[in-house]
């Protein structure tokens, strides 16, 4: 049986402020989100993590291979009005947000479009708006924002990348578990941002083993 609420996502409405955005919370429901949470594991450090990096139990490996299986690229592609047949796709988990991280960006063109899947549950630091990502109307000012996101409750955002499309997040140092799928330009700044992870992948595997 799937783990995503797909028909709440081809339900959302597409939001245009300050970007186009869809925005759908519970889309992973809080029984599974209860499963794939245990199946993860303690990530102390911060940075990106390729799946196959980590040791994951079995209801967090069938998320990961639901999240870049045909049927959700299929829902993105006709939500956003993109042909993301051919594009590359790039999965990544990140589990720890340390002092440093939130500041405001764009997300590197490389990337056509960038989905992201919180998987924390509530709590008081993201009552508080700590490490809950702001949709930004400029690169300036982190309290100009149209949306903001509390990364829980299995809450899915996504957004096609553009040279506006700024966010960012108000310091959070702890736990802080999403899961980021990117559909990819065919260019070569792509083809060598999926090399870089695959390298990385591979020095982690090693370290570990070490």
């Amino acid at each position: 049986m799937p783990l995503l609420d797909h028909a709440a996502l081809r339900a959302a409405p597409l939001a245009t402020d300050p970007f186009p955005h869809l925005l759908v919370p519970n889309f992973l429901p809080p029984e599974a989100l209860r499963a794939v949470a245990a199946d993860l594991p303690p990530i102390s450090k911060g940075g990106s993590f390729p799946p196959d990096s980590v040791r994951l139990g079995p209801a967090a490996r069938a998320l990961m291979a639901e999240m870049e299986g045909p049927e959700l690229r299929a829902i993105i592609a006709a939500r956003l009005g993109l042909d993301l047949g051919d594009a590359p796709s790039m999965l990544t988990l990140r589990g720890f947000t340390g002092p440093r991280d939130g500041r405001i960006h764009c997300d590197s063109l490389a990337k056509r479009v960038t989905v992201l899947l919180y998987l924390n549950q509530a709590g008081p630091a993201w009552a508080q708006h700590e490490g809950c990502l702001r949709l930004l109307r400029g690169p300036d000012d982190l309290e100009d924002y149209a949306a903001e996101v509390p990364p829980v409750n299995g809450t899915l955002l996504v957004f096609p990348n553009g040279p506006t499309t700024w966010h960012g997040h108000k310091t959070f140092v702890g736990p802080r578990y999403s899961i980021q799928l990117n559909y990819m330009t065919t260019d070569a700044k792509a083809r060598s941002e999926l090399r870089r992870h695959r390298i990385s992948a591979f020095v982690k595997r090693m370290t570990r083993a070490a």
